[in-house]
């Protein structure tokens, strides 16, 4: 198992332990107020993600065989939805993350309660990370 399979297993079962969606809902907002600072010279149009309702900023740096990720959002639920992200593709290797198919969403049931924005901007952050790891020098 690579490192983005046993982060998804991590993160199905902390959801797991959770009997509805408001406390989930609630868990991902505690996870977003957690997320670290983000370097104010990285809000800008070049970082700024498009497709997504909020305000959404990611930036990406390959170091080595990994891809590293800073983002942030002004939505409370975004900014947990990017939390997760972070968790899961954070760090990892460029070639695992492009090989990589989110199955955390399904698992966790994301895919059925988020709203169609949040659905379009997670798909739309989801699509930048691969992005990036797939122009990263390298990637599988």
């Amino acid at each position: 198992m690579n490192e983005v399979e046993q982060a998804e297993r991590e993160l199905i079962g902390e959801f797991k332990f959770f009997d509805n969606w408001m406390d989930r809902y609630q868990y991902l907002i505690d996870l977003g107020r957690q997320l670290p600072p983000f370097p104010d010279e990285y809000r800008n149009e070049q970082h700024r993600l498009h497709g997504c309702q909020s305000q959404v900023w990611l930036k990406t740096e390959r170091r080595g065989d990994r891809l590293h990720l800073q983002a942030i959002s002004d939505s409370a639920i975004v900014s947990g939805l990017i939390a997760l992200l972070l968790r899961v593709y954070d760090g990892r290797r460029v070639s695992e993350i492009t090989t990589a198919t989110p199955a955390f969403i399904q698992a966790i049931g994301l895919d059925e309660h988020l709203s169609p924005t949040r659905s379009n901007g997670l798909r739309s952050m989801l699509q930048a990370i691969h992005r990036a790891a797939a122009a990263a020098p390298g990637a599988a």
